[in-house]
């Protein structure tokens, strides 16, 4: 069961991992291909949460949320790989913050065709963050399981012998 487990593991974190490499690697001065996808979509969310919320929003600089992309990914899938629940937070926060973004099917109609490339993308990124949030459960109910199965063991108390 131990080595089906870090299998998984490993080929589920292999998806972010590799993405985060591959932006590392072409990032440049400019922030590289992800930069220049990003940087459009940015604005218009930016756009629409200031006329929402009334509110003039500050300016964000494209590189830095790449960056940020990049640690969240590759931190969190090596974190992940190993085991450690702090890695399935943080890409979980990266699936929640980056896919409504990155994959704006809201933006088209459904009679255009990148509508649903777009929702593809993003139905894919809610099935991943279904699978980070099952792995949570389970780590958290093995975590409260195995205290509660000590903290009986502690409290059970032999009958004396007469």
């Amino acid at each position: 069961m131990g080595f089906f487990s870090f299998l998984g593991r490993v080929l589920f974190a292999s998806l972010f991992i590799l993405s985060a490499w591959q932006m590392f690697n072409d990032f440049g001065a400019d922030g590289g291909p992800a930069a220049k996808e990003l940087a459009p979509k940015l604005d218009l969310t930016k756009s629409h949460l200031s006329s929402r919320l009334g509110v003039a929003l500050p300016h964000i600089e494209v590189k830095q949320v790449v960056s940020a992309i990049v640690a969240l990914k590759g931190l969190g899938g090596l974190l992940f790989v190993v085991g450690n629940i702090f890695g399935a937070y943080l890409l979980a926060f990266y699936l929640v913050v980056v896919s409504p973004i990155l994959y704006d099917f809201y933006n088209y109609g459904p009679e255009n065709r990148q509508f649903s490339l777009l929702l593809t993308e993003f139905l894919q990124s809610v099935a991943l963050l279904g699978a980070l949030l099952f792995f949570i459960g389970m780590k958290n109910s093995r975590t409260t399981t195995s205290s509660s199965k000590s903290n009986l063991k502690k409290r059970t108390l032999k009958p004396k012998a007469a």
